[in-house]
């Protein structure tokens, strides 16, 4: 068969290759959707509230390859809440010392 159909060898080749790959790397492959909602809410808290930078350059900085479906900043608690890849997650500011924190 590899001789008569050397494209469609290679092919099935790679594909249990990528296969193999993925059983190997599952349990990253899984963590990957809360890392993106966790990073934006953390990072926006962080830019914004113990920085102090303006909300536009926060969104420019944790701005990624992989877009949030949902976004929201509330400023009079300092909660921000990102959503993606149909995870959320939430960071507050809790003071001076302390910083921001992802929430449970």
């Amino acid at each position: 068969m590899i001789r008569r159909r050397p494209f469609i060898s290679l092919f099935l080749l790679l594909l249990l290759a990528l296969l193999g790959w993925v059983w190997h790397e599952r349990v990253n492959l899984q963590a990957f959707p809360d890392i993106i909602a966790a990073y934006t809410a953390k990072e926006y808290c962080s830019c914004r509230y113990v920085a102090g930078n303006p909300a536009d350059y926060c969104l420019g900085y944790v701005k990624q390859y992989v877009p949030t479906s949902a976004f929201a900043d509330h400023p009079d608690s300092r909660l921000v809440t990102a959503s993606g890849l149909g995870r959320t997650h939430s960071a507050q500011w809790l003071g001076e010392r302390q910083g921001c924190r992802l929430l449970p």
